[in-house]
């Protein structure tokens, strides 16, 4: 079951890789305030989780700059399940004004960026 999980991992990151979707040009100075704006966002994923893919696709169509968290990693897991209440990507952790929110399941996280910064 590993060598398959592993395998199908593989294939999703290659063919992610070659069918990228573009990011939009943009001005400097806008492109400078959308950062601004997106700077308290951070995606908790793995990189093989289709599901994840989904959302990253979704945010370089966008051009959004999100810092990606690998939650494979026992620190960031820790934080996952201890501050977001459950151990499940994609989750997307927003903080505003001190107030920390966390949002699962890839196609809510896609909407809430797509109504956010469409």
């Amino acid at each position: 079951m590993f060598i398959i999980r592993w395998l199908l991992g593989r294939i999703i990151l290659t063919l992610n890789f070659i069918f990228a979707p573009k990011k939009p040009r943009r001005p400097q100075a806008e492109q400078a305030a959308l950062d601004a704006q997106t700077q308290g966002l951070s995606l908790y994923q793995y990189p093989a989780c289709p599901f994840c893919v989904k959302v990253r696709r979704a945010v370089r169509r966008q051009g959004l700059n999100i810092a990606t968290i690998d939650a494979k990693q026992a620190a960031n897991k820790d934080t996952l399940v201890s501050q977001g209440g459950k151990l499940q990507v994609p989750c997307l952790r927003i903080e505003t004004d001190g107030q920390v929110t966390w949002l699962y399941e890839s196609s809510e996280i896609i909407d809430y960026l797509e109504l956010k910064f469409a």
